[in-house]
């Protein structure tokens, strides 16, 4: 089963929404304020361990958990990322 590491980009004022939707889903992450280097607004990035299976389910919460942007920006950013190894310990 390959697991895939996300990297999702969210302005800050969507990224409670989209958080609580996550965490809801059974979806972990680890959250890192972040500033764009364009517009240098408050980003939030979002760093998440997902099974590949699991892939269009994560992206559907991103997208129905962001305000509408607006014209010339973006809902959110995305990278996926193969992750060879993928450990919780604890």
């Amino acid at each position: 089963m390959a697991t895939k590491l996300v990297i999702a980009i969210v302005k800050d004022s969507d990224a409670f929404a989209v958080g609580d939707a996550l965490v809801e889903r059974e979806f972990r992450m680890t959250r890192i304020a972040s500033t764009g280097g364009f517009l240098r607004r408050g980003n939030v990035t979002l760093l998440i361990g997902v099974r590949e299976e699991r892939l269009e389910e994560l992206f559907e919460v991103i997208e129905g958990h962001c305000a509408s942007p607006e014209p010339g920006q973006h809902k959110a950013t995305i990278f996926v990322l193969p992750a060879e190894d993928f450990l919780q310990l604890g």
